[in-house]
C-alpha cells in the first residue's frame, strides 16, 4: 500500500483521469472529493462490497439457459441505474 500525506485542498492522481481532493479534515474524519469520468464505478467499500456479493450469491443461483447466464439482480439494477458492472479485485 502506499502511503501519501496531503493538506487540505492539496491532490493526489491516479492514473491521467482520477483526481482525489482532501476536502476537509475534522477530528478523525477526513472528507475527500474524487474527480473522475463518468464510466469510473465509484463506491464505498462497504457497498462495493454488498454488491459484489449479491453478484456473487445470484450467479451462484442462477439458472443457465443454452449456455448463457440469467443476469444477477445487481447486474440489471446497475444496468437500470447507468452504472457499470464492478470489476473483481485484481489479485
Amino acid at each position: 500500500m502506499l502511503v501519501l500525506s496531503r493538506k487540505i485542498n492539496q491532490s493526489i492522481m491516479i492514473g491521467e483521469e482520477i483526481e482525489v481532493v482532501v476536502l476537509e479534515i475534522k477530528g478523525d474524519s477526513v472528507k475527500i472529493g474524487l474527480k473522475a469520468p463518468r464510466d469510473v464505478a465509484v463506491y464505498r467499500q462497504e457497498i462495493y462490497l454488498e454488491i459484489k456479493a449479491e453478484n456473487e450469491r445470484a450467479a451462484a443461483a442462477a439458472p443457465s439457459v443454452s449456455g448463457t447466464t440469467v443476469p444477477s439482480a445487481g447486474a440489471l439494477l446497475k444496468q437500470a441505474l447507468g452504472k457499470p458492472e464492478i470489476p473483481p479485485p485484481a489479485r
